[in-house]
């Protein structure tokens, strides 16, 4: 029996191909906790496409509807489908000053009693805001947030401000990938949000800013070890699986810090989840739920 995870392939002249495997034709609830997190993480990565191939690929994996927002180089994209919206915040671009100048900045803001949030991350959400929660307002479809590196902070920003908000339906689910920590202790418990933060072996992004100046990481941590396997490692097992994953990009001459980053890796990763998933299905086993994976609450001070 051939597995129903079929890659499909989008590529404009010269450029390197877009390598998608989600085939969402039902609402993204009904689908197994791994099918929808590869759904996340590809309309994360296809986020960072221009707004033709953007549509083409959203269009490929079941999303019909596509639009990017651009307000002062903050950036999301709004794909839709008839059960589902959502919102795919784009993350960092190495030519981009807004991008790095949002990264850059580790000072805090004030958000009234919910704490403290990262001021270059918020004011690159406040730029959005307004039109993101006009159109989100005005759709009765189920919402869900998505986002990689700085996306994924800005991602979890939207999620928060939708969840307070009394215009906006409440967002379903959010699941970052490679996402810096966004706030406080306090910001990031003031909402009681569905959140998986996915975490690649030594993504150094998921460790700034410092812990040291109050940043705390939320969500459900997700961990990939050096071999792209969802595991729940803590304390020495993870510093040696991490230690291993750097010896062995240095013996591939790669900075593994750099290259775990990648949206692209924890793609193909969540695809071979998926498909170890599927194989189980076909024989016999029930898929995954979010009680069968190893999904850890976050600590205080994590990655």
């Amino acid at each position: 029996m051939g597995s129903s995870i079929v890659p499909k392939v989008i590529q404009d002249f010269g450029e390197i191909p877009l390598v998608l495997h989600s085939d969402v034709r039902a609402p993204l609830a009904s689908l197994s906790f791994l099918r929808r997190a590869l759904a996340m993480a590809e309309l994360a990565m296809i986020a960072y496409n221009d707004e033709d191939e953007a549509r083409r690929a959203a269009e490929v994996i079941g999303f019909s509807e596509s639009k990017l927002f651009d307000r002062d180089g903050a950036q999301a994209f709004r794909f839709a489908s008839e059960h589902d919206v959502v919102l795919a915040c784009r993350g960092t671009e190495p030519n981009e000053w807004n991008d790095l100048q949002a990264d850059a900045n580790a000072s805090m803001a004030v958000v009234g009693a919910l704490g403290k949030v990262h001021s270059g991350f918020n004011r690159e959400v406040d730029d959005l805001w307004p039109v993101l929660e006009e159109v989100l307002r005005e759709d009765q479809r189920p919402v869900w947030f998505c986002g990689h590196s700085l996306g994924g902070a800005m991602a979890t920003i939207c999620a928060y401000r939708c969840k307070a908000s009394s215009l906006v339906a409440n967002p379903q689910e959010l699941h970052t990938f490679g996402s810096p920590r966004v706030g406080n202790k306090r910001y990031i418990r003031h909402a009681e949000l569905s959140h998986f933060r996915w975490v690649h072996n030594n993504d150094v992004v998921t460790r700034v800013p410092p812990a040291w100046l109050g940043y705390r990481h939320g969500g459900d941590e997700v961990y990939l070890d050096r071999h792209g396997r969802i595991r729940k490692l803590t304390g020495i097992w993870r510093s040696r699986d991490r230690w291993r994953g750097f010896m062995t990009g240095l013996m591939k001459w790669k900075l593994d810090m750099l290259a775990d980053h990648s949206i692209q890796l924890y793609t193909q990763h969540i695809v071979t989840a998926a498909l170890k998933e599927e194989d189980a299905v076909s024989d016999g086993r029930e898929a995954q739920g979010e009680d069968d994976l190893v999904i850890r609450k976050t600590a205080d001070d994590e990655s």
